[in-house]
């Protein structure tokens, strides 16, 4: 899904394994583990994604660096 944003570029839900993928604007790709949809949603629905990551997602879940 992309969305304007000046942090995130796109993101992506794969319910069947809970994973929140994101692509930040600069290009770096994160995958979140174990992200409930109810959290997917509601980053979907912010007005701030940069903002929703750094207080609901970073420090929260599980990551890996995409290379």
């Amino acid at each position: 899904m992309y969305m304007p944003s000046s942090v995130v570029a796109k993101m992506e839900y794969d319910a069947s394994l809970e994973v929140l993928i994101i692509t930040y604007t600069s290009g770096i790709i994160y995958v979140y583990k174990g992200v409930p949809k109810e959290v997917y949603e509601e980053m979907r629905a912010s007005g701030s994604k940069g903002r929703f990551l750094n207080y609901r997602i970073k420090g929260k879940y599980e990551y890996e660096k995409v290379d």
